[in-house]
């Protein structure tokens, strides 16, 4: 009966409160894991957004700030014509210069 009542004792005066501080460290460290998840969370939320603002932003920049297609158009065919005027002056000086050699 001693066994039982020694037992008993050892039961309530340690294995009692080392399984409560178990219990309480678990949750604890649940508890924390899941305030650090929410935090992670939250940041990863706020870093999408802005990122998401900065690339509206570029993007507006790009469509006032680049030039359109038909200005692009417009410059290749001006500078196609004064190529083609610089190629002629070219021709004429070419052929001046043969006939001087001839």
């Amino acid at each position: 009966m001693f066994e039982a009542e020694s037992h008993l004792l050892w039961v309530t005066a340690v294995e009692v409160p080392v399984l409560g501080a178990l219990f309480w460290l678990v949750w604890r460290n649940r508890r924390d894991t899941d305030c650090r998840l929410d935090e992670t969370q939250r940041r990863a939320d706020i870093a999408v957004t802005q990122t998401k603002e900065a690339l509206s932003a570029f993007k507006l920049e790009v469509a006032r700030s680049y030039a359109s297609i038909s200005t692009l158009k417009d410059v290749e065919a001006r500078l196609t014509a004064h190529l083609l005027r610089i190629e002629t002056k070219l021709d004429e000086t070419r052929r001046r210069a043969l006939e001087v050699n001839e």
